[in-house]
C-alpha cells in the first residue's frame, strides 16, 4: 500500500478504523487513545456482542462464524457514518474485515495489534473482570489470519507502550486517504 503524504489533519480525519488483534493485545486502551488523537468518536465493541455471545464466552466456548455475524455487522453499522470513528474488534478473519467493511458502507483502515504468545498469556492473566477466559486465547490464535498486503492494514507489534502504538496507528492513518 503506497504511504503518500495527505494535507488531512487530525481534526479532519474522517474515516473509519478498527483496531484489532485477539484478545488482551490492547484494542482497546489503543483504540481509546487513537480515537481522542484523532478526535474521533471510540466504539467498544465487546459492548456490541448480544448476551449469548458473552454467556458462551464465558463459559470458555469459542464463538462460532453464525455467532459472530450479528456482532460484526454491528460494529459495521456503527462504523457507518462519515465521522472520524475508531472500534475495537478482533476481526480475526479477512471474511470478518470485509463484513465490517460491507456493513460500514466505506473505507476501513484496520490496525493490527500483534505480539509473542508469551505477552498476550501474561496480559490475558493479568486481566479482571472480563468476560474472556485465558483458556480462549489458543482458540483466537488458530483463527486468527493476519491481514493480507492488499488490505488497509498496518501491524504493530504490541511490545510498544499505548502512546507509542497511538502514535504510530496516527502517522500512518494520516498519510492514508480516508
Amino acid at each position: 500500500m503506497s504511504m503518500v503524504a495527505s494535507p488531512v489533519s487530525s481534526k479532519d480525519f474522517s474515516g473509519a478504523i478498527v483496531v484489532m488483534g485477539v484478545a488482551s493485545c490492547g484494542k482497546t486502551s489503543v483504540g481509546e487513545l487513537l480515537a481522542e488523537n484523532l478526535n474521533a468518536r471510540f466504539i467498544e465493541g465487546d459492548r456490541l456482542h448480544p448476551a449469548a455471545n458473552v454467556a458462551k464466552m464465558s463459559a470458555g466456548n469459542p464463538l462460532s462464524d453464525e455467532d459472530r455475524w450479528p456482532w460484526l455487522k454491528a460494529i459495521g453499522e456503527n462504523l457507518a457514518d462519515n465521522e472520524a470513528a475508531v472500534a475495537s474488534c478482533s476481526a480475526l478473519r479477512r471474511v470478518y474485515r470485509e463484513a465490517i467493511t460491507k456493513a460500514a458502507q466505506r473505507p476501513v483502515h484496520f490496525i493490527y495489534l500483534h505480539g509473542s504468545r508469551e505477552l498476550l498469556e501474561q496480559r490475558i492473566g493479568a486481566r479482571k473482570g472480563h468476560f474472556m477466559p485465558a483458556s480462549l486465547l489458543d482458540s483466537q490464535l488458530r483463527t486468527l489470519e493476519e491481514p493480507a498486503a492488499d488490505e488497509r492494514a498496518l501491524r504493530l507489534d504490541i511490545a510498544l507502550s499505548v502512546p507509542e502504538l497511538a502514535t504510530q496507528a496516527k502517522e500512518w492513518l494520516l498519510l492514508q486517504n480516508p
